[in-house]
């Protein structure tokens, strides 16, 4: 026990005197939370949804490049061939190895999560059990960094095959992209990569309930560790001049793949491989898809509503027979025979909006648009748009199969990603976020961009409210899709909304996007600077409202 003890403080000893080995163990982790500061900069709790990723990428850049390093670089000195000579068992020198490096894992993660707590982020939800997560996941990657160590003759070959781990598991190992992001065949290949299980296991111990819903991604952690450090000692070489093309042993490395393997394949039997809230989400959607009964009921349902008001007359399915039964009701339209398919259409929207009070009883808009129409004001305002009068505009040509056709819905970012969220409809939002949200619908309800009468622009200026939070990735971007959609759907009329949505979503370059920048008296900070990043949101959420109206894509 004394060889091993002495052992282990000579490789501290030695790593703390070697000043390039402290940048790339302390300064690269601390860097990189730095940068994630930046990009969610805007989260009301700071880091604490990304520190599983963070400690991750410690452990992966400690194990896979500095563990490895270290190993490859001694035995090109001959220190490991000087090793064999002393009086301690050679088992003991490699463990003493591993376990320095450990002990450093553990002070650089220490370091991020106090410099994490530095910037606002609270103390870890189970700090016991972040510990085992932590450890098992060290585990893991130093097992496959004593891989490589035995592949690599040299330095720069490590650094070469630690890079073609690294960069993969970043991307598509669910470490730094989120597994709801990627798409269905990353998903899959995600489950062979430890990468996703250290990120799981550690981000339950942070903000999650704790290891009890992590089990699976211990024991994979368990297995791929224990294979790789088997296979590690089966292929360990003590002299630079042991080449690994010529070893014997070789076929251990089949074990450590196995491991990767067996992991894989088993998260596949056990559907372990779309993660829990995506594929809630998913099953919704199919729910839908199987269901073909309700959405003939919505148009069925629409033509009587027109009864009192020409709004719906201009149904989706038949523009032209609606036309002809609500002309003969309302007596004003006779004179303009051939544009009564088009009056009707437009002016349901403002006369659903025209009225300031109407907002204030929430129910009642949809009501009293229906008897807005037997006024005439919104007749005269038409004749003022010269080309509007003599035709319908292009979006009111729209026709639900068009809809249905162009549209591919189960291709959207999911509603639990990280690009347009919309939380669910038992999903409380954070206290923190109370405030902020009570100043934006309190703002929304006398928006003069959202009071507008042209019933395009209003609805692309109210869309652009979401857009915006989502660039700017505010905390209360989950909470606020569905109040724009509320009063969408409170104001408009849904045959008429359906056909805007899907304009806005084939054009969502069009329009003026003044609004953007008159958005303080919500809260929200005036518009970024990448008004693109801002209309790419718009189409997203204007599909997304749509699959809601249609049924395509009901809520989660």
């Amino acid at each position: 026990m004394n060889g091993i003890w002495h052992q282990l403080r000579t490789h501290l000893t030695l790593y703390f005197r070697n000043r390039m080995a402290m940048l790339y163990g302390y300064l690269f982790p601390s860097v990189f939370l730095l940068a994630f500061y930046v990009l969610y900069r805007y989260e009301r709790v700071p880091l604490v949804r990304h520190m599983g990723e963070l400690l991750t990428v410690t452990i992966l850049g400690g194990a896979c490049f500095g563990l490895a390093t270290t190993l490859v670089s001694e035995r090109e000195r001959g220190v490991w061939r000087r090793y064999r000579l002393a009086p301690i068992a050679t088992g003991a020198i490699v463990v003493s190895t591993l376990v320095a490096r450990y002990i450093l894992l553990v002070t650089a993660g220490l370091l991020q999560i106090a410099l994490a707590m530095g910037l606002g982020m609270p103390l870890p939800a189970h700090p016991l059990h972040l510990v085992v997560a932590f450890s098992l996941a060290a585990f893991a990657f130093l097992g496959l960094g004593l891989v490589i160590a035995m592949l690599a003759d040299n330095v720069p070959a490590v650094q070469a095959l630690g890079q073609t781990i690294f960069l993969p598991m970043l991307i598509i190992g669910g470490v730094a992209v989120p597994l709801t992001s990627l798409p269905d065949w990353a998903l899959h290949l995600s489950a062979y990569f430890p990468g996703r299980y250290a990120v799981e296991a550690i981000q339950a111990t942070v903000n999650g309930p704790g290891l009890g819903s992590v089990g699976f991604s211990l024991l994979a952690l368990l297995l791929i560790g224990t294979a790789a450090c088997v296979a590690g000692a089966g292929m360990f070489r003590w002299d630079a001049k042991q080449r690994f093309a010529t070893s014997h042993g070789k076929g251990w490395l089949a074990v450590a793949l196995a491991g990767w393997v067996g992991v894989g394949l088993l998260a596949q039997w056990q559907h372990r491989i779309i993660p829990m809230e995506l594929a809630a989400e998913r099953a919704a959607i199919a729910a839908a898809a199987n269901r073909p009964a309700p959405a003939p009921t919505v148009p069925a349902e629409e033509p009587p509503a027109p009864a009192g008001a020409p709004a719906s007359g201009s149904d989706l399915t038949a523009d032209e027979h609606a036309s002809a039964d609500t002309t003969p009701a309302a007596s004003p339209a006779p004179s303009e025979p051939a544009p009564a398919t088009p009056a009707p259409t437009s002016r349901p929207t403002p006369a659903a909006i025209t009225p300031p009070p109407a907002p204030e009883p929430v129910p009642t808009p949809r009501p009293t648009a229906p008897s807005a129409p037997a006024a005439p004001t919104p007749a005269p305002a038409r004749p003022a748009e010269s080309t509007t009068a003599a035709e319908p505009a292009p979006w009111e040509k729209v026709t639900r199969d068009q809809v249905m056709a162009d549209l591919v819905f189960d291709r959207l970012p999911p509603d639990s990603g990280v690009v347009t969220p919309i939380a669910t409809a038992d999903q409380e939002p954070p206290e923190e976020t109370w405030t902020d949200l009570d100043v934006l619908y309190n703002g929304l309800q006398t928006w003069a961009p959202g009071r507008v009468p042209d019933v395009l622009e209003r609805t692309r200026n109210l869309l652009f409210v979401p857009s915006v939070i989502d660039v700017f990735q505010l905390p209360t971007e989950p909470y606020v899709p569905q109040m724009v959609y509320d009063i969408l759907e409170r104001d408009i009329d849904k045959d008429v909304l359906i056909k805007v949505l899907y304009w806005i979503a084939v054009h969502p370059d069009e329009g003026s996007d003044a609004a953007v920048d008159q958005m303080a008296p919500l809260g929200i900070p005036n518009g970024p600077s990448d008004i693109q990043e801002v209309r790419g949101r718009l189409g997203v959420y204007a599909v997304k409202l749509i699959g809601r109206l249609t049924g395509a894509r009901p809520a989660r």
